[in-house]
């Protein structure tokens, strides 16, 4: 069995006019898919062909961890990410006021953590036993693997966003935050208190 490159949540062109069709097409159909395919190759015969992605992932080290952390953490913005317009409620939101203040309180955290991360890497909404924080990550390195609950994650690589925003990486994080982030997804997460599980 194969781990595969799950499709998107949405048409590729469904986030518009924040993320362009032409951005997704690559990001998921080249980028996304080499580090599967990668996976799959490193895989292939060992004791690690069958098993669940994150069960690889908790004991792979080097370009192993590399390719399957890229592939959870890529199938996991996809979901951060919605073509409609959602807002923070119930659990989560009570939790947002507590730990933050506002949502535009986190929202400037997340902002912060995102622009101002050096090079590649990942802008995370976590949850910590019930406390929310904003960490970041670098290049393949995932809050899955922090002993956090990931909650929301903005990809800050430049092949999220170089095709539209060219190097103006803060325009993007703004489009993101401010449009399309899944706070839907973002609830589900908090409210199961466990990791989300990359689609078989």
């Amino acid at each position: 069995m194969t781990i595969a490159l799950m499709p998107l949540p949405y048409a590729q062109d469904a986030l518009e006019p924040h993320i362009s069709g032409k951005t997704l097409e690559i990001h998921h159909g080249a980028h996304h898919k080499t580090y599967v395919d990668k996976l799959n190759a490193a895989i292939g015969g060992t004791e690690n062909e069958g098993k669940p992605l994150e069960d690889i992932i908790a004991s792979a080290s080097g370009p192993l961890f590399n390719n399957s952390a890229q592939t959870w953490n890529h199938g996991f913005y996809w979901h951060s990410l919605s073509p409609k317009k959602t807002a923070p409620s119930g659990d989560l939101a009570a939790a947002i006021d507590k730990d933050f203040g506002s949502v535009d309180a986190l929202l400037e955290a997340l902002s912060n953590e995102a622009v101002n991360h050096f090079s590649n890497g990942w802008a995370w909404l976590v949850s910590d036993n019930g406390t929310l924080k904003v960490i970041s990550t670098h290049d393949a390195d995932s809050a899955l693997v922090k002993g956090v609950t990931p909650l929301l994650t903005v990809d800050v690589w430049e092949h999220a966003y170089y095709i539209d925003q060219l190097n103006k990486r803060p325009a993007y994080v703004k489009a993101v935050l401010e449009n399309i982030l899944n706070w839907d997804f973002a609830a589900e997460n908090f409210s199961r208190g466990t990791p989300w599980v990359y689609p078989a």
